[in-house]
């Protein structure tokens, strides 16, 4: 390639919410305000629309299921819905009482999580339908949640944040029987979460996601910063977690700007993460090293999500307005997507200062 990145031509016309890679090829699924969400191969330059997902509200979510063909979707509409990727079929697996932030899929256990303003989380069981869907009462409303093959983690307001064992959950939401006709009518379930925890972050947690090793997670927040922790619960692992500051720019008058960090994503292979902020800027960090690796060229306007591929080879970056500077409406052609190759060590870590 002449060049490293490339845009997505037929992007949304409104603001991106998220972008996901499937877990064994270069497609991509892109959720929107617009209420759509696109499916793309990624895999050529400018990349191909391959399928459109209409919905009756903005999409907030969207994630891969079992493999390339099935997809689950949620947003303002409050339903949880799976897509058909070859046919374009959409069902509805259940329903909450508010817009729905989170969806996400755990292969390891074939339960799908999705994460509502109503304070619940719906359990579903994707490969068995005639398995009761049942619901987890949270303390607030959930911001953002991320799987690890044996954890699920769900950050919510009041900077609350409960750490799941996933077989437990799992094993609970699968124990419940129902006589309910309604087989989408979620059953309440008392499941203890394996942790609880406060925010290192004094703001709003803006997003969250999980280290590729099963060993912790970076959370960030509207105020321009980013917390690294353990999941260990030894005081020797405890002690290791801390938060920096980023996407911070001075502006003409010499005065310190602070953005919201949109998104985070961890590499797959490497371990290190990304970042988007609302100042338009993706960089990515060495979590252990406590060292950023780089920060590329700024986008024009703010990054609202990240995702890298399955393989740790490309890096997708959704570009939306975020209204940070002050504007409303969102201008044409101002909402895209971009497809970065990573070089073989570009996302590598650096490793630990001597």
């Amino acid at each position: 390639m002449a060049t490293p990145q490339y845009e997505l031509s037929d992007p949304p016309s409104d603001a991106i919410s998220a972008i996901k890679y499937a877990p064994g090829s270069l497609r991509l699924l892109v959720a929107s305000w617009d209420k759509n969400v696109y499916l793309y191969d990624t895999s050529q330059t400018g990349g191909q629309q391959l399928r459109t997902f209409e919905h009756r509200a903005p999409v907030l979510d969207v994630c891969f299921g079992e493999n390339d063909e099935d997809a689950y979707t949620t947003g303002l509409d409050c339903d949880v819905r799976h897509l058909n990727l070859s046919t374009g079929a959409q069902t509805v697996l259940s329903s909450h009482t508010a817009g729905v932030k989170s969806i996400a899929y755990s292969s390891e256990h074939g339960i799908l999580i999705s994460a509502s303003w109503d304070s619940t989380l719906h359990i579903h069981h994707p490969s068995t339908p005639s398995t009761p869907i049942t619901s987890v009462s949270l303390p607030s409303k959930p911001f953002s949640i991320s799987l690890t093959p044996t954890k699920l983690v769900v950050a919510m307001a009041s900077r609350a944040l409960h750490i799941y064992d996933l077989s437990s959950l799992a094993s609970a939401a699968s124990s419940v029987t129902s006589s309910a006709d309604d087989v989408a009518a979620a059953i309440p379930v008392q499941i203890e979460p394996w942790q609880r925890r406060e925010s290192s972050l004094k703001f709003m947690t803006r997003a969250i996601a999980c280290m590729p090793n099963d060993a912790g997670y970076a959370s960030s927040s509207i105020e321009g910063r980013v917390a690294v922790e353990w999941f260990d619960p030894s005081p020797e692992s405890q002690a290791r977690k801390y938060a920096f500051k980023c996407h911070r720019q001075t502006n003409e008058q010499g005065i310190d700007v602070v953005y919201p960090v949109n998104a985070l994503a961890f590499h797959p292979v490497h371990g290190t993460f990304a970042s988007g902020g609302g100042d338009g800027f993706v960089a990515l960090w060495d979590g252990v090293a406590k060292r950023r690796i780089r920060q590329y060229q700024r986008y024009a306007s703010s990054v609202s999500a990240v995702a890298f591929s399955a393989d740790g080879k490309y890096m997708a970056v959704a570009v939306s307005p975020g209204f940070e500077d002050g504007r409303e409406g969102i201008a044409e052609g101002a909402v895209k997507v971009f497809v970065r190759e990573l070089g073989e060590h570009e996302a590598k870590g650096k490793g630990v200062k001597g």
